[in-house]
């Protein structure tokens, strides 16, 4: 079985992929057009980290207010009520719908937050922080990416009651100042993880391996 050590990147190879069509090319061809799709050729982007950091800090600004603000306005004959994403799966869960308090629960505020955290430490792992192999890491970012449209429930969930309660003066429900930011907060979440370029996750297999290189010297001259 290969080991990770061992394992060398498409860079260090001496080729790089087109971004688009991933069409293979010599690494010496880096800034020409793609034959197949006519891209510009890149190794790497090198303004990736500034782009996933810029996109991250905006969306976790939208989703403090987000968490803060109502979600839902709730207006009948003797009553109106706001309630923000926490408040809303408390009430489902004082009227017994724990699986739907715990779906919007999970969906609204558990995912968000490990998207936040997850980018965050692969855009610190570029850096050399944290000792996730390489592959793993990878694993991680494809996570990241696919679970992200699901993180738009909640604002689904507004936009079916809103369409679907409107009784004019008996009762009318309307999204609050949170869907929005909400809505913000996910889609910026998913630009910091478009905008990360996986590719520089490969690049810190030179170091494990050369890491790796004076063990394996020093287990050969201790061996009789």
């Amino acid at each position: 079985m290969t080991h990770s050590h061992h394992a060398i990147s498409a860079r260090s190879a001496g080729h790089l992929a087109c971004e688009r069509c991933g069409a293979v090319f010599p690494l010496s061809q880096e800034g020409q057009p793609c034959t197949r799709c006519d891209h510009n050729l890149r190794s790497r982007d090198m303004r990736s980290m500034q782009k996933v950091w810029a996109w991250w800090l905006v969306g976790v600004m939208c989703y403090i207010p987000a968490n803060l603000e109502p979600m839902l306005r709730t207006r009948t004959l003797v009553h109106t009520s706001e309630d923000t994403i926490v408040a809303g799966a408390i009430a489902l869960m004082h009227h017994g719908d724990y699986g739907v308090a715990a779906i919007i629960l999970i969906a609204s505020v558990g995912i968000p937050v490990a998207k936040f955290a997850a980018v965050a430490y692969l855009a610190l792992s570029v850096r050399g922080v944290g000792k996730m192999a390489p592959g793993r890491r990878q694993h991680l970012y494809e996570l990241v990416e696919y679970i992200g449209r699901w993180s738009m429930i909640d604002v689904f969930v507004v936009a079916i009651l809103s369409a679907l309660v409107q009784l004019n003066v008996a009762a009318s429900i309307s999204p609050g100042p949170a869907a929005l930011t909400f809505a913000l907060s996910v889609i910026f979440t998913m630009l910091a993880a478009q905008s990360f370029d996986s590719r520089l996750i490969w690049d810190t297999l030179g170091d494990d391996v050369q890491n790796d290189a004076p063990d394996a010297d020093l287990q050969k001259k201790e061996r009789p």
